[in-house]
């Protein structure tokens, strides 16, 4: 008796609807459908559905000067496959503090100008395919979270290009917005393309592909930071560059934020990594002066604010639990690697490398931390976390530094219950989360842990008063969101511990 392969399902996080994933994937019929409703319409084809190319599907589909059909195409895995069906039965699978989101996703359904499909049929309507998949870095840590080595693997980018490439048309603009190793679009995207079109007994002198790096910040400006931010393109010849600066003005607000040209595509790729690498190797600069104030016995928030008032230093950054995201825990690897493989070089870019080291070891850092100040065993320990999600009023939680802290606690032998204001399902972890806070502080907690910034754990009294009103037990800030006068009443009946206030 031959047995029957397990269905896979795809949960949505933001409302835990379940779907099963179909072993076929053939939806030629709805791609044409859809395409047949916009005669005339250049076709854009977004790849990948994540944070950042969901989001640019809509601010596509909400083009300034034209008019497009979108299409959203990602893979039929666990991890992707809700997002198809959400987009499609109208409810946008991202949910964050703007509400220009909600809006454009419904000012696309009334124009029926989006799509979404796991068929790579759709390349073949598209006039522009936009990247906007994963490229990761796999790290090998210790125990201790400490970054021992680490490995660029390209072969999922390569197949996703290869897609395109096995069903495109020889004239498609291919723009990369992916955050990838410098030379990617030169060295691996273009010759991929070009192999496709000559296997298929197509031209390639007419392809045209360009690299132009995304900057979404999710959050309340969340739209803005695509359709109203300055961006900075190149292609990896003058009329690539000449195909994507034309798209690009249609989308986004140039005369207010004027597009910035690049000499090639090497050029742009460097960019978007080393903006990043500043920015990681900033919070990690403050790491060990967190540790020095702890020990000092000095408050570093007010430290920093005071050295800010130094025009120079404003984006001096304050500690917190640690770096999440997809683009700060390994744009400054994706630099260095291609600095020795893609470039011959046989030096890493040491101080970028060490800038993740440390910030890696963040979570561990919060933990011992932890330990120092809360004498007893946390054995058997009931434990509530405020937020999962990397980053404030996001649903986000690739990569969160909470994942770290969390694991730590689980390792301790702790009870942990998981509240997030706007995540349902953890999916890297496999578990649900809370959303009713109400609820859940109802019941008593041996420490309560700050672990995210969302706005409903800032300024709220209602929280701070059911915290004072729980059961004497530990309160710990790894944000340092907590005011004065809330630790103050909070410490009345509780320790109250923040990273980086070695005054408390």
């Amino acid at each position: 008796m031959v047995k029957e392969k397990p269905k896979q399902e795809s949960i949505s996080p933001l409302t835990g609807k379940q779907y099963t994933i179909p072993e076929t994937i053939d939806d030629k019929a709805g791609i044409e459908s859809f395409c047949d409703l916009h005669p005339g319409k250049k076709v854009v084809v977004v790849q990948g559905l994540g944070f950042v190319g969901s989001v640019m599907s809509l601010v596509v589909a909400n083009a300034l000067t034209e008019e497009y059909a979108v299409i959203g195409i990602d893979l039929p895995t666990p991890f992707s496959y809700w997002k198809i069906q959400s987009i499609n039965e109208g409810a946008f699978p991202v949910i964050a503090d703007d509400p220009k989101i909600e809006q454009f996703y419904q000012k696309a359904r009334k124009k029926k100008n989006l799509y979404a499909t796991c068929d790579p049929h759709a390349y073949s309507k598209a006039d522009i395919v936009i990247v906007d998949i994963n490229l990761d870095v796999k790290k090998q840590s210790n125990n201790n979270g400490h970054l021992e080595d680490y490995s660029v693997d390209l072969s999922p980018f390569k197949k996703a290009i290869t897609a395109i490439g096995t069903s495109c048309k020889p004239d498609v603009l291919v723009l990369v917005e992916t955050t990838v190793p410098p030379g990617t679009s030169q060295k691996i995207v273009r010759p991929i393309l070009e192999e496709c079109l000559k296997e298929r007994g197509l031209a390639t002198d007419k392809l045209k592909v360009g690299h132009s790096y995304e900057r979404v910040m999710p959050g309340p400006k969340y739209v803005d930071s695509i359709q109203n931010f300055y961006r900075v393109y190149a292609g990896t010849d003058e009329t690539s560059a000449d195909a994507t600066e034309k798209f690009l003005r249609t989308v986004i607000s140039t005369d207010e934020y004027p597009l910035t040209r690049l000499g090639n595509t090497q050029a742009t790729e460097m960019a978007k990594v080393l903006e990043n690498s500043y920015r990681a190797m900033n919070i990690a600069f403050m790491v060990e002066w967190s540790r020095f104030a702890e020990e000092a016995g000095v408050n570093i928030y007010e430290v920093v604010n005071a050295i800010r008032m130094r025009p120079t230093h404003k984006n001096l950054m304050l500690p917190g639990l640690g770096v999440g995201g997809y683009c700060l825990t390994k744009d400054p690897l994706l630099a260095s690697w291609a600095r020795m493989n893609l470039f011959g070089s046989e030096e890493p870019l040491e101080q970028s490398e060490t800038g993740v080291h440390i910030n890696d070891q963040m979570p561990v850092f919060a933990f011992q931390y932890l330990q120092s100040q809360y004498t007893s065993s946390l054995n058997g320990k009931k434990v509530l976390l405020l937020g999962v999600s990397y980053l404030n009023d996001v649903g986000d939680t690739r990569f969160t530094p909470v994942q770290g802290i969390y694991e730590q606690l689980i390792g301790a032998g702790c009870e942990v219950t998981l509240h997030d204001p706007h995540v349902m399902y953890w999916e890297e972890k496999r578990t649900r989360v809370n959303n009713n806070l109400d609820e859940l502080l109802k019941q008593p907690y041996d420490l309560v842990i700050v672990t995210t910034g969302h706005k409903d754990y800032r300024n709220n009294p209602v929280l701070i008063n059911k915290l004072a009103d729980q059961q004497p037990g530990f309160i710990y800030d790894t944000i340092g969101i907590l005011t004065d006068d809330e630790i103050n009443k909070l410490k009345s009946k509780h320790i109250v511990k923040v990273i980086g206030r070695g005054d408390l």
